[in-house]
């Protein structure tokens, strides 16, 4: 399965070219059965890796489009009353949304309104969805990639700390360097779809190798002392909550398995740890207005100063 996730990862770095740590991030994600949110300029990428991700992994994939007036029955599908049947067969029948797709693309996410982004994230913690009393279960597996564009910009509505707590990890692509950006230029054939490498049974398979990665106890008190430490210290104003303590474990079962190993490192924790809580760390909005200033390089920087105040080795 190793040998295979190699062909995977060198296929996405043919496609988006320079970003080897962010993609193998986004790879994480997936195999630790988490949802990524992806907070970069327009233009950046993000549908790209979305769209690549899927193709690799053979996935049906599906892409909704954010806006203000995006409705929840837009999304999630909406009952149909067959009325041109006769009297005794007049029914209804539930038409499915776009978000019944095993790799659903939520595109600028926070451009819709709370009621629509809460519609998105209960499917994600939920995978399934109630219209009319009736519940429909969504398909396994089921990955969502939400991006949005900075809160600095125009018509946004910024997700609250307790729905951005919902994300198992956030990354941004950023500018490519000089080199990168000159090779995908020359690239050619840009919009050729990546042949398919995996299945979803290929998923699955991995996805329950990494809940047997061994991790030992010196591990497991290394996660408990990183997120005491943010609710210990005064200088972290949205501690680490259980949920966030669970995604480190699992997200560095998940960065050993893609490394090539059955156990966890200190190093494995580390190398997800930013992605994993820098979203979650950032100060509430009814904060003081330098707070409400905070960006997503503020929470990482937060982020990283917590991975750094903590000894790996501490007894």
């Amino acid at each position: 399965m190793r040998q295979e996730l190699k062909k995977v990862q060198q296929a996405l770095n043919q496609k988006i070219i320079g970003k080897d740590h962010q993609l193998t991030l986004a790879i994480t994600c997936l195999l630790a059965n988490g949802h990524l949110l992806i907070e970069d300029l327009p233009g950046m990428g993000k549908t790209t890796l979305s769209h690549a991700l899927s193709q690799v992994f053979g996935l049906q994939y599906s892409r909704i489009q954010f806006t203000s007036d995006l409705l929840p029955s837009d999304m999630l599908g909406v009952n149909i009353f067959h009325s041109h049947e006769q009297d005794e067969t007049k029914r209804f029948s539930f038409r499915h949304g776009p978000i019944f797709s095993q790799v659903v693309l939520a595109d600028e996410l926070n451009r819709a309104s709370p009621k629509t982004q809460s519609a998105l994230l209960e499917a994600m913690e939920e995978r399934q969805v109630s219209i009319d009393g009736t519940t429909h279960a969504l398909p396994t597996p089921f990955f969502v990639i939400a991006t949005q564009n900075p809160s600095s910009q125009s018509g946004t509505y910024p997700l609250p700390e307790s729905q951005l707590d919902r994300f198992f990890m956030r990354i941004s692509l950023g500018y490519p360097a000089w080199e990168a950006e000159k090779a995908m230029l020359l690239q050619k054939d840009v919009s050729a779809p990546l042949a398919q490498i995996l299945n979803e049974e290929d998923l699955d398979q991995m996805q329950q190798a990494v809940t047997r990665i061994h991790t030992s106890d010196a591990i497991i008190h290394y996660i408990l002392r990183l997120v005491s430490e943010s609710r210990e210290s005064n200088e972290y104003p949205n501690p680490l909550s259980p949920r966030a303590s669970r995604a480190l474990l699992q997200g560095a079962k998940a960065w050993a398995f893609v490394t090539g190993r059955d156990y966890v490192t200190p190093e494995d924790v580390q190398a997800v740890f930013v992605a994993i809580t820098a979203h979650r760390l950032t100060a509430p909005a009814h904060q003081s207005t330098h707070s409400m200033q905070m960006s997503a390089f503020d929470g990482e920087k937060l982020s990283q100063k917590l991975l750094d105040s903590v000894d790996p080795l501490a007894a």
